[in-house]
C-alpha cells in the first residue's frame, strides 16, 4: 500500500495534469464563450468608512423645530356635529391638534415647513430645541409645492439651517433627516438619495426620493447633505401601512429658494402661465402623429388669448424643449413655464406635421378664473352602436348647453364597455368626441365614416371635449 507521502505527490501530479488539459478550453471559454464580465482588480475601488453623522446632527438639530397646530371644532350636541343619537348639548370647544416639523432658515426667526402642516389653524406653536414655546405668524403658503414660511419673535439671534444646492444632488450619495416623528422630537435617521426628479399624483413638484426613515411627524424637516446643507423639504411618504416603508420624498430646496421672496412680501406665489392644456405622449399617439419619440408635451387644447395663443401654438403641437430645456416627460413643462419671470419672453419648439418650428411666448402670471372647473351631468337622447366598445349619440344643442359646452356639434360618449379598448384607453361616459383622424364630426354619420376610413398605422385618433379641456386618445382600428 503507497505510503500518505506517496499519495499526495500521485495527486498533486494528477491535478497538474489535469489543469494542464483543461487549460485550452479555459481560455476558449474566456476568448469567445463567456456570458459575464469580470472587474478589473487593478481598478477596484477601496471601501470607504461611513460617515460621522454625529457631528452633523449636533450642529443642525438645534435648528430644528417642532411644529404643533390647534383647530376649534364644535363639541357633540353643538352645530356642526354629525348626526346621531341624543346627548345633552355641551358648550364650548375642544381642540384638535397636529404635530410636525420645520427648521430655522434666518437668524431672526423665518421658518420653513409643509403647507399641509399648518393647513388652516386657529394657533401655531413652535418649540426649539431648548424647549421655548412660541406663538408663529404664517407668513406664506404655496398649496401647489406644499411650503409654508412661519415667523416667531425670539428676541435673540436663533439657530440656522443652512440652504444647500439640490441640483448637485446625486444618487446614492449620503442624507440625514431629522424631524419629530410620532412627537419624538430630534430624531434623526439616516440613509441615501434613491432617486431623483419623481412625480407623485397630483402633485406639482419633482421630488426627491430617500431611503432615510420618514414617518408621519418628520413633514417640513430638513433632508441634509453630508456637508451640512437642507437639499430637501421632508414632505411625503409612500406607505401601504401608514408607517415607514423605506421611500420618503422631499421637495428640492432650488425650488423653495425660488418661491421664498413672493412667500414673504407677498403670502403667495404667482407663476408664469403659457395657456396650454397638455397631455403625455404615449406610443400609440406618437405613432399616429408620426413622432420619433414619445416624448414631449401634447397640446390637447389652446386657451383663448393665452401667452401661447399670441405666439401662435395650435392644437395638436408637441411642445419638445422650452427655454433650451428638453420636455421627455410632460409634467416638467409646467414647472418650467412657472419658474420663468413674469413678463419674460421664452423660446420654446414645437413638432407640427413633422415639422419642427421655433416660437416665442411672453409669459404672464396664471389668471384665478382658470384655477376653477365645473362638474356637470348629461342627458342622453337616441343611442347609436359605435366600434371600440361604446357606445355614441348626437351631441343636440339642448345638450351641449347642459354639459356648459360652446358647441352643438359632435358626438357624445353615453356609455363605455368594461374592458373595451375605449375603456382601456382611458376614454369615459360624457366625453364629447370632437374630431376624428383630426377631422371634424358633427353628428353620428360624419363618425361612424371618419372611424371606418381609419388612420395613419391602423390608429384612431380621436380629440375629446371632457369638461373644461380637450384631450387626444389614440386607439387601435378594430378589424
Amino acid at each position: 500500500m503507497p505510503s500518505k507521502f506517496i499519495r499526495t505527490a500521485l495527486i498533486a501530479a494528477a491535478s497538474v495534469t489535469l489543469m494542464t488539459l483543461l487549460a485550452p478550453r479555459a481560455r476558449a471559454l474566456d476568448s469567445g464563450a463567456r456570458l459575464w464580465t469580470d472587474t478589473d482588480g487593478g481598478h477596484i475601488a477601496k471601501a470607504q468608512a461611513l460617515p460621522d453623522f454625529a457631528e452633523l446632527a449636533a450642529k443642525l438639530s438645534p435648528a430644528v423645530v417642532n411644529i404643533s397646530t390647534e383647530e376649534s371644532e364644535p363639541r357633540e350636541g353643538e352645530e356642526g356635529h354629525p348626526e346621531g343619537e341624543y346627548s345633552p348639548p355641551q358648550y364650548g370647544y375642544q381642540r384638535s391638534k397636529s404635530l410636525g416639523s420645520g427648521f430655522i432658515i434666518s437668524k431672526d426667526g423665518y421658518i420653513l415647513t409643509n403647507d399641509h402642516v399648518v393647513e388652516n389653524p386657529s394657533k401655531v406653536t413652535v418649540t426649539l430645541q431648548d424647549g421655548h414655546d412660541y406663538v408663529a405668524k404664517v407668513i406664506g403658503r404655496d398649496t401647489e409645492t406644499d411650503v409654508a414660511l412661519l415667523k416667531i419673535d425670539a428676541g435673540n439671534d436663533l439657530p440656522v439651517a443652512p440652504l444647500g444646492n439640490s441640483d448637485d444632488l446625486r444618487v446614492g450619495q449620503w442624507v440625514m433627516a431629522i424631524g419629530n416623528p410620532f412627537g419624538f422630537d430630534h430624531s434623526v435617521t439616516v440613509g441615501v438619495v434613491s432617486a431623483k426628479g419623481r412625480f407623485l399624483p397630483d402633485s406639482f413638484d419633482q421630488f426627491i426620493q430617500t431611503d432615510a426613515s420618514i414617518n408621519p411627524g418628520n413633514s417640513g424637516g430638513p433632508l441634509i447633505d453630508l456637508s451640512g446643507g437642507v437639499i430637501g423639504v421632508n414632505s411625503a411618504i409612500y406607505t401601504r401601512t401608514g408607517q415607514n416603508m423605506g421611500i420618503g420624498f422631499a421637495i428640492p430646496v432650488n425650488l423653495v429658494k425660488q418661491e421664498l421672496p413672493q412667500l414673504r412680501d407677498r403670502g403667495k406665489v404667482t407663476r408664469g402661465w403659457l395657456g396650454v392644456r397638455i397631455q403625455k405622449v404615449t406610443p400609440e399617439l406618437a405613432e399616429s402623429l408620426e413622432l420619433k419619440d414619445a416624448q414631449g408635451a401634447l397640446v390637447a387644447e389652446v386657451l383663448k388669448n393665452s401667452p401661447a395663443a399670441l405666439a401662435g401654438v395650435e392644437r395638436g403641437d408637441v411642445i419638445i424643449d422650452y427655454d433650451g430645456h428638453p420636455i421627455r416627460d410632460q409634467r416638467e413643462l409646467p414647472l418650467l413655464v412657472a419658474r420663468t419671470p413674469l413678463g419674460s419672453t421664452a423660446p420654446f419648439k414645437v413638432v407640427r406635421d413633422k415639422q419642427i418650428m421655433e416660437l416665442n411666448a411672453t409669459i404672464t402670471a396664471l389668471p384665478e378664473a382658470e384655477l376653477a372647473s365645473a362638474e356637470t351631468q348629461q342627458k342622453g337622447e337616441s343611442e347609436a352602436p359605435a366600434p371600440f366598445g361604446m357606445r355614441v349619440q348626437d351631441l343636440s344643442v339642448g345638450l351641449a348647453h347642459e354639459l356648459g359646452l360652446d358647441t352643438g356639434s359632435g358626438v357624445v360618449i353615453s356609455s363605455i364597455e368594461p374592458g373595451g379598448r375605449a375603456d382601456e384607453a382611458g376614454l369615459q361616459k360624457q366625453d364629447v368626441i370632437l374630431e376624428v383622424n383630426r377631422v371634424a364630426v358633427k353628428d353620428i354619420d360624419a363618425y361612424q365614416q371618419a372611424v371606418k376610413a381609419g388612420g395613419k398605422g391602423n390608429i384612431v385618433l380621436l380629440l375629446v371635449k371632457r369638461r373644461d379641456t380637450t384631450l387626444y386618445f389614440a386607439l387601435k382600428s378594430e378589424g
